[in-house]
């Protein structure tokens, strides 16, 4: 059993995902409001994603965009956390998501961790990375 984050995003789903594939690689599927069967008419010619799935080191990254004409609020209390396989790609991913983003804890060595840090990236979602955890002390 595991959890996979399922991401919400006013109309930039599809950046976002695609992004998302470029900076860390793996198989995205992507479905519109318009492609779903007898969709209704307001949502038929919709190119905004209702659904999409970034499969990655058998790891599910979800998103979809709200549904046309309704207003949303992503991403606003929940963090996306990435462990790397070494501090130099945490600080190669770190810097990538905070192009056009805002960092909020600057990357970092910690107590368990050579470094660790959080950023909110150019799609407004909040990431927290890392490069492989260590026993404290």
């Amino acid at each position: 059993m595991s959890f996979d984050p399922y991401i919400h995003f006013q109309g930039n789903a599809r950046a976002a995902l695609e992004a998302y594939r470029d900076l860390f690689g793996g198989t995205l599927e992507m479905m519109t409001y318009a492609q779903m069967p007898e969709a209704p008419a307001e949502m038929q010619g919709s190119d905004l994603i209702l659904h999409a799935t970034l499969r990655v080191g058998g790891r599910s990254l979800m998103a979809s965009d709200f549904p046309p004409g309704m207003a949303g609020d992503p991403q606003k209390a929940v963090s996306t956390s990435h462990e790397a396989a070494s501090e130099a790609e945490a600080r190669r991913v770190f810097a990538a998501l905070g192009e056009g983003g805002a960092v909020i804890m600057e990357f970092q060595p910690t107590f368990w961790s050579d470094g660790f840090g959080m950023v909110k990236d150019r799609f407004g979602t909040h990431w927290m990375i890392s490069s492989p955890w260590r026993q404290p002390g």
